[in-house]
């Protein structure tokens, strides 16, 4: 795209690359995760420099090594999550540094579709916050694709899993999934329904992706010494608010993102092999729910504003 905007500004185009450079490596990408922050790219609500491509996730197999590469030889499959931006291609140089093996047991898809958002959840529910057998976690956007892998995991750790949904049917959805209570924030207060299922006593962290709309409220559901994570702004960022409204029950709020819990090698390596393993046993099912080609891509970005989408999404050549 040469400008930020609606969904048209972005467009096909064809760039002869360079061979991969020192620290390289050539990737094909067989498949590429959809996000929600590629929409804030490519909308300007992120500043981008452009012209530039779009895409923080994907998977594929190494078809060109750069010097000073030792980790990583021809044919291997390699998956990446929260890269810079250029994800939605057919082929791209990638640094060595930030990719991660595919084990045998994931497919390509499945890798491209978790990569940001498992890595999210496990930063989510293993660091930042750590879960506890017992406690009661409020996740938002439950059915969506961070929030169906928050809660599938959070419930296998032992939390009791509110999550709120769109929809009466999103909320079937997410109690499949393991959801002890989905709350349909469309019809109900939120806060108020937490406050009742906890019998007044809120939940021990708030995981809200969407943001303006919803944080106060989360605020609201959290028990003393609760915590509130603002990790998306699906609906815009939070409003300012004075620090003396958390004094009453000691909360704390945390801004974090994945880049920061990712930045070191050892730490990318294990956030991937922990999202890989539930994945592999069973703990988490990912659920694909579109595939689009990478000439329905505004397409595939005008489903995914229109928040009637569940699960993940993922381009493909």
């Amino acid at each position: 795209m040469d400008e930020q905007g609606a969904p048209s500004v972005m467009r096909e185009d064809t760039t002869e690359l360079a061979p991969p450079g020192a620290g390289e490596v050539l990737l094909r990408q067989t498949a590429m995760g959809l996000n929600y922050m590629d929409v804030y790219q490519r909308s300007g609500y992120y500043p981008l420099d452009v012209p530039s491509g779009l895409g923080l996730e994907g998977a594929g197999v190494i078809e060109g090594v750069g010097d000073a590469v030792e980790d990583f030889t021809q044919g291997d499959r390699a998956a990446y999550g929260g890269s810079a931006p250029g994800g939605y291609a057919e082929y791209r140089n990638m640094p060595a540094a930030r990719l991660v093996k595919v084990p045998d047991s994931i497919s390509d898809e499945q890798a491209a579709a978790v990569m940001l958002k498992g890595m999210t959840a496990e930063y989510l529910l293993r660091r930042l916050h750590k879960v506890e057998p017992g406690e009661t976690i409020l996740v938002h956007a439950a059915a969506g694709g961070a929030g169906q892998i928050i809660c599938q995991w959070a419930k296998a750790l032992g939390a009791v899993v509110i999550g709120t949904v769109g929809s009466d049917e999103k909320a079937e959805l997410v109690k499949g999934l393991g959801v002890d209570h989905a709350i349909v924030y469309t019809r109900d207060d939120f806060a108020e329904k937490v406050m009742e299922i906890t019998g007044g006593e809120g939940g021990a962290v708030a995981y809200d992706s969407v943001g303006r709309d919803t944080f106060m409220g989360s605020l609201d559901c959290l028990r003393p010494m609760g915590h509130a994570v603002n990790f998306g702004t699906a609906s815009g960022q939070v409003e300012p608010f004075p620090l003396q409204h958390l004094h009453k029950k000691s909360l704390t709020v945390t801004r974090p993102t994945l880049a920061t819990y990712i930045a070191k090698r050892e730490d990318l390596e294990m956030a991937s092999d922990a999202i890989f393993g539930v994945l592999r046993d069973g703990t988490v099912k990912v659920n694909i729910t579109g595939r689009y080609a990478l000439s329905e891509t505004a397409d595939a970005h005008r489903d995914l504003e229109s928040r009637d989408t569940t699960g993940a999404m993922i381009l493909v050549p």
